[in-house]
């Protein structure tokens, strides 16, 4: 019989995301267990951040959070467990260096952050006014994280955040996220919400193992929570697929 993974749904006060990410982690074939932060997640074959506003965006979206659990997060992608960030778990992962970096040891043990980290973060969006929308997604060729060959071309789901654009350095960090094959998805359909550079909607790290993305994929697992029938299979459930097939791979 093949292991249940436990996924762990972590929660903090003003997430409002984790009921509808857990449900995705159920339906996707896996345990999932909605808990705050305790000092480990060892007991976790995954981890996801979910959307919301932890702390009231103290400190700036997402950073509060990130001082909090940033080192425990780093700790699961070091042991080789997947962690998928969503929305304000994006803004987590990014501001505690998770992504979009990374460096490999000799050795081949795969650190997640670094200097890289620094050049890249998320920002108010370029119109300044939260935004709640639809936006299409695609897969991006040879990401590090291999998804192109788990997901469907494309994937339709909403948005809602305020600072959600990605911003750059320079062009030279651009290059380098370009070619180091750290852009996960990108807005296509011209359905980018917020003025992201290049597009991008997601990002992973060095390893594959660090997954964010802005956009909610958990809202649209079903064909009929899809607003487009003119346009079906576009479901996100197969995102949280491929998450529960990595983490049970550990």
């Amino acid at each position: 019989m093949t292991k249940r993974a436990q996924i762990g749904v972590l929660t903090a006060p003003g997430s409002n995301r984790d009921g509808e990410a857990a449900r995705a982690i159920t339906m996707a074939g896996a345990d999932a267990h909605i808990v705050a932060f305790d000092g480990s997640l060892d007991r976790f074959d995954g981890v996801v951040l979910p959307g919301g506003f932890s702390y009231g965006d103290a400190l700036g979206a997402g950073m509060r959070w990130a001082l909090e659990v940033g080192g425990a997060v780093r700790a699961v992608a070091v042991s080789g467990r997947p962690v998928l960030g969503i929305c304000n778990g994006f803004q987590v992962l990014v501001r505690s260096g998770l992504l979009p970096g990374g460096t490999v040891s000799p050795g081949g043990t795969v650190s997640p952050g670094g200097t890289e980290a620094r050049a890249v973060t998320l920002t108010a969006n370029d119109h300044g006014r939260f935004v709640c929308r639809w936006v299409t997604l695609a897969v991006e060729p040879d990401n590090r994280a291999g998804l192109d060959r788990l997901l469907p071309g494309r994937l339709a789901c909403p948005v809602a955040h305020g600072e959600g654009r990605l911003a750059v350095r320079d062009a030279a960090t651009m290059a380098r996220l370009e070619a180091g094959g750290h852009v996960l998805f990108r807005y296509v359909e011209g359905t980018n919400p917020n003025g992201s550079v290049g597009d991008i909607a997601g990002l992973c790290d060095t390893s594959g193992l660090v997954w964010g993305l802005m956009p909610h994929p958990e809202d649209h697992l079903t064909g009929t929570q899809n607003p487009f029938p003119h346009r079906p299979g576009r479901e996100g459930l197969a995102l949280f697929e491929a998450f529960v097939s990595r983490a049970r791979a550990n």
